[in-house]
C-alpha cells in the first residue's frame, strides 16, 4: 500500500503582502515549499509527493525539487480557482496513478514544520478509521461575536479542537466524496474535512503540534525562523 503526500501550493498568499507567492519565499536559503517537501521526502512511509502549484510557477517548483534532491516529487498539478477546486484537481490526478485503498495526505504547502510523528499518526489513523485530521487541543477561551466589538457567547474549550493539516484518507473514499459533493451542489468547502462533515461523514483526529504552523502572515515567518534554530531544553519532559 502506498502513501502519497498531496501538497497544496496553489495560492497567491495575498495576506503576506509580498511580491511572490508565500510558498516560494526563501528562508535561510530555502523556499518554504522546499522545507515542506523535505519533511515528506525524509519520511520512510511516503512513497510519492504531488504538488498542486500556482499557475506559472510549475517550472520553478521542479527546478527547486531538482536542486534540493526531492526525488519523491512525481506530480505537479495545476491549481483551481478556489481551494476546493485545487484540492479536487489534485485528488483526481492522484487517483489516476494509485490504488483506491492507497492513502493520500492532503497538506498545506505553507506548513513546513510538519513532523515525522504527525505524518506517521495521520497515516495510521487514516488506515484505521478512513479519515485523519491532524489537530491540537484548544487552550484559549473562544468567544463568539456578532459585531466584532463585543462577545455574545463562548465555547467550552475542552470540547474544541483546532484542525491543522495533514488530512489523510484512502484515495478512493475522498475522491468519491468530492464527486458526491459536486452532485449535491457543494462546491466551496474550505477543506476536505469540512466537506466530509457537510456530507454527513465522521472525521477522526490524529496527532498534531503547535509547531506545525501555517505561514499566513509576516509574523508567522518570524516564528518559523525562530523554530528553525530552536532546540528543546534538556530538562523539559
Amino acid at each position: 500500500m502506498a502513501n502519497i503526500a498531496l501538497l497544496m501550493a496553489g495560492g497567491s498568499g495575498a495576506r503576506m503582502h509580498q511580491n511572490i507567492p508565500k510558498q516560494f519565499i526563501t528562508i535561510n536559503d530555502r523556499p518554504v515549499i522546499v522545507y515542506t517537501m523535505e519533511a515528506f521526502q525524509r519520511h520512510v512511509d511516503i512513497q510519492a509527493i504531488a504538488v498542486v502549484c500556482i499557475s506559472g510557477w510549475e517550472s520553478v517548483l521542479q527546478a527547486y525539487a531538482d536542486q534540493f534532491n526531492i526525488t519523491k516529487l512525481k506530480h505537479i498539478i495545476a491549481g483551481g480557482d478556489s481551494n476546493h477546486n485545487s484540492i479536487r484537481n489534485g485528488l483526481f490526478e492522484v487517483e489516476k496513478h494509485y490504488k483506491r485503498d492507497d492513502i493520500v495526505l492532503i497538506h498545506d504547502g505553507i506548513r513546513p514544520m510538519v513532523s515525522e510523528e504527525i505524518i506517521s499518526d495521520c497515516i495510521i489513523t487514516a488506515k484505521k478509521y478512513g479519515s485523519a485530521i491532524s489537530s491540537v487541543p484548544c487552550y484559549e477561551p473562544v468567544m463568539r461575536t456578532e459585531d466584532g466589538l463585543q462577545t455574545c457567547d463562548f465555547y467550552p474549550r475542552e470540547k474544541l479542537r483546532r484542525s491543522h493539516t495533514p488530512h489523510g484518507y484512502p484515495i478512493g473514499k475522498i475522491c468519491d466524496m468530492y464527486r458526491l459533493a459536486a452532485e449535491r451542489g457543494i462546491t466551496n468547502s474550505t477543506s476536505s474535512n469540512t466537506l466530509l462533515f457537510e456530507l454527513g461523514e465522521q472525521v477522526y483526529f490524529s496527532a498534531g503540534s503547535e509547531k506545525n504552523i501555517k505561514l499566513t502572515t509576516v509574523e508567522d515567518i518570524e516564528i518559523f525562523k525562530a523554530l528553525l534554530v530552536a532546540k528543546k531544553t534538556e530538562w523539559l519532559k
